[in-house]
Formats: C-alpha cells, sequence, structure tokens
C-alpha cells in the first residue's frame, strides 16, 4: 500500500466494509459537489463512484467561507440501507442522509437539532443504534480551551430520530488532569466482547493524535487505554526527512486479509508545518495487543509503503488517487465527479461540448466573495505537480478576465488570465489580496490570438506560470512566486489547494464567455 492513498485535498476520512467491498467518505467544507464517496477492494484502489450532496436542493454553501460548510463525515451500513452522518457548521448544524447504494441518489438531509456538537458517527449494534459526538464542555463550562466531551444518543434508524436522554462518555479526553484539547471525530465499534472508542486528539494539527477507550457496553462507561495515543506523529524530530505529520482522525476497518488496518489524516511539509495540499487520507496496521489496538505498531513514522499480502484489484476507468501519475480530464458530455464548484451547483452559466470543451459566461462574481463564481476545480494532490489547459477567449474590457487559478482560499491564490489593456489583448498574473479585498498584479505580457495554452507549475514553495501558443513551446510569465502563500499555516482554514478554471466580469454584468477544451494534471511526490 503507497500512502497516501487519496491524495490531495481528502481530510477527515470514514471508512466501512461492507460484504468484500470499501467505502470512503470524507469531509469538503463549501465546495460542491459535497463529500466524494469512493470504493475499493484491496484499500489500496479507490475510485470515486459519486458524492453524498450532490443536488442543490439538498443544501448549498452560498454565503460561507471557503473552509466552513461540511466537516467530519461518517458512513455506515445497516439492514440494506447506507447511512452518512455530518455537519454543516454555521447553519442548522448535524443531519443525517440515507441512500440504497453508495453511489447514490442520496436523500435530502434529516436534520438532528438535539445532537449539538460536531463530528457525529452512528454505532449499529445488535439491537439498537447509537450516535456519538463531539460536543460541548460540561454545562457549557469549559475548564479551559479546546476542552470538549464524546457524548452519545440512542438512534432509531427507521424514523432518523434520536431516542431518549444525552449521555456523556468522556470528559476533557483520556485524561482531563492533562487538559486534553479537542476530543473529536468519535467512533464505536465492537470486537469481541468489548465496546471500543475511538477518538481524535489535540487538534488537527502538529499536536494530533488517536486515542482509544473500550467498554463492556456501548453506553459505557469507557475505561481509557493507558498507552494512548495509539498513533501520533507529534513527538517525532520535525526536520526528519520527508515527514508526515498531524496524523489522526481515524477508523479502523478489517482487510481482505482478516488483518485490521487505521485509515485516517495526514499531512506532507515540506518545511517547516507548510503544507499547499491539505490534510490527505493515509493507511496503516494494526496490531491487538491485550485486546487493545495499537496503529502502526512496528514504526514510529508513518511508512510511504507497507507490504500486505493483500491481492491488488485494479479499479477500471477512474484518474489514479495514489503514487505519481498524470491525466487529462475532457469536458465533453458530462462533469468528472472529482471536479468541485465553489458553493453550489448552477448549470446555468457552462455548457459542455465535444467540439469547445467547456464554456463558461462570464460571472460577475468573483472566487472572492462568498458566491458562486464561474470556476470549476481539481484538487493539487502531489508536492510537485503541473496543470495547464487550452483556452479559447477575447476580453473586451478590462473587468473580463479568464484563465487558470492555483487557489487555496478567497484571497490566498494566484491568477493566470487573458484580459484586455490598451485595447490589446494581455496574459496577466495576479495574486490574492486580503488588504484590499481584490487582487495585485505581478506582470502582465502583451498577447495576440484568442486561444492561448496556461500552465501552472507548483514546486514545493515556489510557484511558476506559463503561456504557449502551440502547447509545447513554454514561455515563463512569472517565476519564482511564493507558494507559502497557499500554505495552510498562512492561508488557515482546512482545505488544500485547487487548479481551477475561472472566468469573471469582476462584479459588472457581461455577455462575453470564454471555452476551456481540457484540463492536464501531472504530478510526483
Amino acid at each position: 500500500m503507497v500512502n497516501p492513498i487519496l491524495s490531495g485535498f481528502y481530510p477527515d476520512p470514514s471508512v466501512k466494509k461492507v460484504g468484500d467491498d470499501y467505502y470512503l467518505v470524507n469531509s469538503t467544507f463549501s465546495y460542491f459537489p459535497g463529500i466524494p464517496v469512493f470504493h475499493s477492494k484491496d484499500l489500496k484502489n479507490w475510485k470515486q463512484i459519486g458524492n453524498v450532496i450532490d443536488r442543490p436542493s439538498q443544501m448549498n454553501f452560498l454565503g460561507d467561507g471557503v473552509s466552513r460548510g461540511l466537516f467530519a463525515p461518517s458512513i455506515n451500513f445497516h439492514n440494506g440501507t447506507y447511512y452518512v452522518t455530518c455537519t454543516l457548521i454555521d447553519r442548522k448544524g448535524n443531519f443525517v442522509v440515507t441512500a440504497k447504494s453508495p453511489s447514490g441518489p442520496w436523500s435530502n438531509p434529516v436534520w438532528l437539532p438535539e445532537v449539538k456538537g460536531i463530528d457525529p458517527s452512528l454505532f449499529f449494534d445488535t439491537d439498537k443504534a447509537y450516535i456519538v459526538y463531539n460536543s460541548d464542555a460540561p454545562d457549557n463550562k469549559p475548564l479551559y480551551s479546546g476542552h470538549r466531551t464524546i457524548r452519545v444518543y440512542e438512534f432509531d434508524p427507521i424514523t432518523l430520530k434520536v431516542l431518549g436522554e444525552e449521555k456523556q462518555l468522556v470528559n476533557g479526553g483520556v485524561d482531563i488532569s492533562k487538559k486534553p484539547v479537542w476530543i473529536e471525530g468519535p467512533h464505536i465499534f465492537k470486537r469481541g466482547d468489548w465496546y471500543y472508542l475511538c477518538a481524535a486528539e489535540g487538534g488537527t494539527s502538529v499536536n494530533h493524535s488517536q486515542v482509544i477507550l473500550r467498554s463492556k457496553q456501548a453506553t459505557g462507561p469507557y475505561l481509557a487505554y493507558e498507552k494512548n495515543p495509539i498513533l501520533t506523529q507529534r513527538d517525532l524530530d520535525p526536520k526528519r526527512k520527508n515527514p508526515v505529520t498531524s496524523a489522526g482522525h481515524a477508523e479502523l476497518v478489517e482487510g481482505p486479509d482478516g488483518n485490521t488496518y487505521a485509515v485516517f489524516l495526514a499531512v506532507r511539509p515540506y518545511e517547516d508545518d507548510f503544507y499547499n495540499i491539505g490534510r490527505e487520507t493515509f493507511i496503516a496496521p494494526v496490531r491487538w495487543d491485550n485486546e487493545w489496538p495499537i496503529i502502526n505498531p512496528d514504526f514510529k513514522e508513518i511508512q510511504p509503503v507497507y507490504k500486505t499480502s493483500i491481492k491488488e484489484v485494479k479499479e477500471l476507468n477512474t484518474i489514479p488517487q495514489s503514487g505519481n501519475f498524470q491525466y487529462r480530464i475532457k469536458f465533453e458530455d458530462k462533469i468528472d465527479p472529482a471536479l468541485l464548484f465553489l458553493r453550489t451547483l448552477d448549470k446555468s452559466w457552462f455548457k459542455l461540448s465535444k467540439a469547445d470543451g467547456i464554456t463558461m459566461n462570464l460571472s460577475p462574481e468573483t472566487c472572492m466573495g462568498t458566491g458562486n463564481p464561474a470556476f470549476i476545480g481539481k484538487r493539487q494532490q502531489h508536492l510537485i505537480c503541473k496543470a495547464s489547459t487550452e483556452l479559447n477567449f477575447t476580453a473586451r474590457a478590462k473587468n473580463e478576465k479568464a484563465g487558470l487559478l492555483i487557489y487555496q482560499s478567497e484571497f490566498n491564490f494566484y491568477y493566470l488570465c487573458k484580459s484586455i489593456e490598451g485595447g490589446r489583448q494581455v496574459l496577466q498574473i495576479f495574486k490574492g489580496n486580503k488588504q484590499n479585498n481584490n487582487m495585485s498584479l505581478i506582470k502582465q505580457v502583451y498577447v495576440g490570438k484568442s486561444k492561448i495554452y496556461l500552465q501552472i507549475e507548483a514546486d514545493k514553495s515556489v510557484c511558476n506560470f506559463y503561456y504557449s501558443n502551440n502547447a509545447k513551446d513554454w514561455k515563463l510569465l512569472a517565476g519564482g512566486l511564493d507558494g507559502k502563500y497557499l500554505s495552510t499555516k498562512v492561508a488557515g482554514g482546512f482545505v488544500g489547494s485547487l487548479f481551477a478554471l475561472y472566468a469573471t466580469s469582476s462584479g459588472l454584468t457581461s455577455d462575453n464567455k470564454a471555452s476551456f477544451k481540457w484540463l492536464d494534471y501531472a504530478g510526483k511526490n
């Protein structure tokens, strides 16, 4: 198995085995469609088979910042029905959706107003079901910053309502005397005679960890493992070669070989705590010791490759997700399920055709707002990579722009675009600028024809921007730009960078259009 198993911005994984199949979901925050669903037979090769939130009638994220929206989904299966629970932060809170097939369609959300907190997860016992989640400190009186609890309700899987009274399972963490922070992402599972409560602790950054508790009853009392945490990288030398950090938010699953594995999030910084591609999905083996699970038991560091006896089963007709790879996305008759819009899906501003690819109406909305601009993106999945596209566009006014973004947040981005200046077509490179609520011009060059090829190259902490008339002979427009500007450490939030096709009329109305024939991507670790 090669780590990460899902490269790029795929945080907060939840995995479930159903027969011989595995299904995995991730957080997507304010991107649409929300909550990708992946399928695998071997825990190594994954194919996206759909999205849980794929209709605006289910919900949208208009008005939300990029790192708000959907937090920490969890997938489960019971009696022929698939369940996903999740949190819509800042809005109605926690909800559950159901489907008969993991590829969808998924139901409209059923809201759970009694479940006050984040990271809900279902557990189906022999005759009862439960919903477990992160919540406030007891009586909403935290003893310290980050003081949280894990709580549970009984849950009716038919009516999708909670039953009875809420019960507290964990206060603070495994040892409240040490003031543990952000006990979250809980999952309950049963193995043998024990019920296990597996949760993250320490916050989803360099102090992240995974802890385990167990009980003879689903509702506790739970006893913490004396050798917690069962996974963390926080005690290792931050200057070690090719570090993997921030590991946690794990869920355990039985592999095809009968052994236990943990699927969890972690990050790959290229320097100190700088990383641009977000939190990714990793895997590691689990060993059971005196009926306690230990993740990555034979190593201190998370390994880039784990050898297993699992027979590999390739997923057909899919974009690769792990290792070094390249692909071309065409826009002919459908939108690939891995592509992301901002906050909702509005099919009125684009059309697809074999001849022209995707043709976008220039939208007054910009990527610096909280609306739905003419924007469609694909995750950056490698520390070293490049993305390119063929653009057909002739600007008529200075406010009209179309091109290729590398985008981390509303103001942490670079935009390589075509526009007009002094009556002549120009190619420009802009940098997002939060101080003036706009973007700043870095460089421009006059260009001629309506067709032009654009390429953005990311090399860890550096970004380079190219253009071409034939997609072969590339000219550098601007090189050596600060890639750390796109890092989570600088931009904040919970997402990773995207390469995005983007066309805007910058707040004004326009009937102009821009066409993008394809989007190419190539990357290596």
